[in-house]
């Protein structure tokens, strides 16, 4: 047996949870049997997936200790993001 975690986290969901699967588990039928989809309500193979912040595909098979995270899209762009911060800052500025 193999020790993993799941974490979602959104404005109206944050879900971890630790369980045990079977050696050989894939991501896939770990995010299945972990129940995010319903306790979020998310359609989790529509968005982008991980193992401890590095891409994984579905068909990724587990390890002891890994945390599968799921990723929502980016809403701005991060250099675009500090560029508002930073002219904010300069608007505020005296």
């Amino acid at each position: 047996m193999l020790r993993i975690e799941v974490a979602y986290l959104d404005a109206g969901c944050q879900f971890l949870v630790r369980c045990e699967v079977a050696t050989g588990t894939t991501v896939a039928e770990a995010l299945d049997a972990s129940g995010v989809d319903a306790a979020c309500r998310i359609a989790w193979r529509s968005l982008t997936v991980g193992i401890w912040s590095k891409p994984a595909r579905p068909e990724t098979v587990l390890g002891d200790g890994d945390r599968i995270e799921i990723y929502r899209p980016l809403q701005v762009d991060p250099k675009e993001a500090r560029r508002r911060r930073v002219e904010k800052a300069r608007r505020a500025q005296p």
